[in-house]
Parts: C-alpha cells; sequence; structure tokens
C-alpha cells in the first residue's frame, strides 16, 4: 500500500503532455477519465485541487498553429484561447458527477507576496469547504519568461504546501521515476524515494514535451520540495491515477519528512523572492542551524545587495547557502554594525539591538532544498 491510503486532502498535477491526443489536440477522454476517478475517491470527507496544464496546447488549433509556438505573444494567445475551452471541459466533466469547478490562475506575485498568498489560501480553503473543485493553472496569458513558474510541477507543490495538502499526485506519460530514462539500457523504475542520497545516482532530463514545459527533473524537483514540507509525493503515469487513488503501489512514492514546517516557515524557504544575502561566520551559522538560535549582528560577516527591514534575504556561510529569513535591518544599516557586539551597538544608539534575523523568521535549508536546487 502506498502512502495514499490515508490521505484525506491531495493535490492532483496533470500535465500538457497526458492531456494531448498525437495530433497536438485537447484529449476530452483523459479528462472525463480524471474527474471520474477524482469525484469516485474524493466521496465524503474528502478533498482535492487539480492542477491542470493544457491551456496553451488547447488554443493551437482554434488559432491555426500545428505546433507550440516559440514567440511569446504567440504562447500568451494560444493561452488565452485555450484556457476558457479547458476550463469548460473541466466544468463538465466534474458536473456529469454532480461535482462544481471553480477556475483559479495565478501568477508569481500570487504566491511570492505573502499578502497574495494568504489571500489565494484562504479563497482555496473556502472554495474546498462549500465543496468545490478548484482547477489551477498559471496565468499564461499575462506571465513572461521571466517572471512565471516555468512548470506547473512545481506550481502544485507551492499549492500543496499553502494548502497543507496530505499528498501530492504528479501525473505523467510514464510510469514513474527511473534510474535513467526509460528508453535507456537497464534503466528501472524506483518504487520509493526516503530521502535526497536515494537520487544520488539518477539521471534525469529537462526536456518537456512538444507542447508542455516541464520534464522528470522538473517533477524531481516539486517532490522534494513538497517532502521537505511533510507531504507524500505519488509519481505516476495518468493511466494509473484510479490505482494511485485506491492506494496500490504504482510508479514512484517519495517519503516525506517526518515534521511539517510552519506555513511562514515555508513560504520563506521556498517561495519568497531573495532580495540580497547575508554571509555569516563559522559560529552563527552553527548557531541557527544546530542550536535554532536567532542571527545575531555579531555573527555577521558581511552584505550583498541591496534589501529593505522586513526583505527576505539568503544566509550563507564560508561552506555555502544554510538558511533563508526576514532581515531585522536594511542592507545599508547592516552593512555598517555588521560584527559589532551587543555593547557596540547600544553604544552605537541601538537602546535595544534586535537580531539581524529573528529565530521565527529563520528557516534553515537543509539537504532536501539542495536537491530541488539542483539542475
Amino acid at each position: 500500500m502506498s502512502g495514499m491510503t490515508a490521505a484525506s486532502r491531495i493535490v492532483v498535477k496533470i500535465g500538457s503532455s497526458s492531456l494531448t491526443r498525437e495530433d497536438g489536440g485537447l484529449d476530452l477522454n483523459r479528462i472525463d477519465a480524471v474527474a471520474r476517478l477524482v469525484s469516485r475517491w474524493r466521496g465524503c470527507d474528502r478533498e482535492v485541487v487539480i492542477v491542470s496544464s493544457g491551456a496553451v496546447a488547447a488554443g493551437l488549433d482554434p488559432l491555426g498553429f500545428s505546433a507550440k509556438p516559440k514567440d511569446l505573444p504567440s504562447v500568451q494567445a494560444a493561452a488565452a484561447m485555450g484556457q476558457g475551452l479547458l476550463m469548460a471541459r473541466w466544468t463538465a466533466a466534474f458536473q456529469a458527477h454532480h461535482l462544481d469547478a471553480a477556475q483559479v490562475l495565478l501568477t508569481t506575485d500570487d504566491v511570492m507576496r505573502r499578502d497574495h498568498y494568504t489571500n489565494v489560501r484562504a479563497a482555496l480553503s473556502r472554495l474546498l469547504g462549500l465543496g468545490v473543485v478548484p482547477i489551477l493553472n498559471e496565468n499564461d496569458a499575462v506571465t513572461t519568461r521571466e517572471l512565471r513558474f516555468g512548470d506547473n510541477d512545481r506550481l502544485a507543490a507551492l499549492i500543496a504546501q499553502m494548502i497543507k495538502a496530505d499528498a501530492l499526485v504528479l501525473l505523467t506519460d510514464v510510469d514513474g521515476l527511473y534510474t535513467a530514462p526509460p528508453d535507456h539500457p537497464g534503466s528501472e523504475l524506483i518504487e520509493r524515494v526516503a530521502s535526497a542520497d536515494d537520487l544520488m545516482s539518477v539521471l534525469v532530463t529537462g526536456a518537456g514535451s512538444r507542447v508542455g514545459t516541464g520534464g522528470m527533473a522538473t517533477k524531481v524537483q516539486a517532490a522534494m520540495l513538497a517532502t521537505a514540507s511533510g507531504i507524500g509525493v505519488q509519481l505516476a503515469s495518468a493511466n494509473d491515477l484510479g490505482s494511485v487513488l485506491e492506494g496500490r503501489r504504482v510508479g514512484t512514492w517519495f517519503e516525506p519528512s517526518a515534521q511539517r514546517p510552519a506555513s511562514r516557515r515555508l513560504w520563506i524557504a521556498h517561495v519568497a523572492p531573495s532580495r540580497g544575502e547575508i554571509i555569516v561566520d563559522e559560529g552563527a551559522a552553527k548557531a541557527i542551524t544546530v542550536g535554532k538560535k536567532s542571527l545575531l549582528v555579531a555573527g555577521v560577516h558581511s552584505v550583498l545587495g541591496h534589501f529593505e527591514a522586513g526583505d527576505v534575504v539568503d544566509v550563507a556561510s564560508p561552506t555555502g547557502l544554510i538558511a533563508r529569513g526576514v532581515s531585522g535591518y536594511d542592507s545599508d544599516t547592516l552593512g555598517q554594525i555588521a560584527g559589532a557586539g551587543m555593547e557596540q551597538l547600544v553604544a552605537a544608539g541601538y537602546e535595544h539591538p534586535r537580531p539581524a534575523i529573528h529565530r521565527d523568521d529563520l528557516a534553515v535549508l537543509g539537504d532536501a532544498f539542495s536537491a530541488l536546487s539542483a539542475d
């Protein structure tokens, strides 16, 4: 049995490669099948959010495109045309099972800005409470290449974090994670990933399909992001969704971490944009990673970049990135007082000196973060 058995709130992500036919058109039968299986699983006291790609693919044929265009305006036009068609099909598919579906389109701002993040979380929680199935997608009609999630795998992991899902299901066009691309000689299916160490010898590629943007690398990164948040991940073929929801052992199961960090720490660690970097000495690095202490000004060696008090920044030791946190000072001030002890700060006019980063605003980054950051 997989870790899906006990889940009561899940996020299901299905990509463009699984939602399109060989000719590039939208696979209506696939959408109907997903809606039927999810509706059957959902039952009483179970909730599901669907992250659905496919808007660009759905808009290709109506606009006369034979393949996904390369220029951004044409991609945005296809997304604008296709999103309505995609959502109409999801709505009809769920209505056939007496369920309502609601469209939620997001941009990176909606998860990177804390006020937007909390608003999206509240809206999704209300929709779930009303018995609605939210259908999420990135708003490709208005996003740019520089300001986008890059693929819906990462978006799905962030949403799973946001709503405190029990599990994340990543559906793809292969059976799961293999030791190498499935067509390589000797490649074998990996049934379980317990930690980032299990991925050291795995060869994955980043190329997506001809209609999608992701690839196996983005799915592994999304899985590690979710598991670091205490969320189990099932990576499987879209053809096996029924088996996944029944708790059968198919595809690859990524074990969640034992602890689930607070929502604010998850946002700091994995979502909020970093505005700069604080370099700390070895003593301070040990204090915040092992001792779980606040970062004191005395432990700050130097400051990189320009940021304001309240901005999220990276924290690096001599050996590399170790944490992220909300700075208590702007970069100019912190650069001037870096390394100063309590007595020096008081003498300089800081009557009640605050930490460079308070421990409540500090997220220590572990091995899982390193794995999901790797190419």
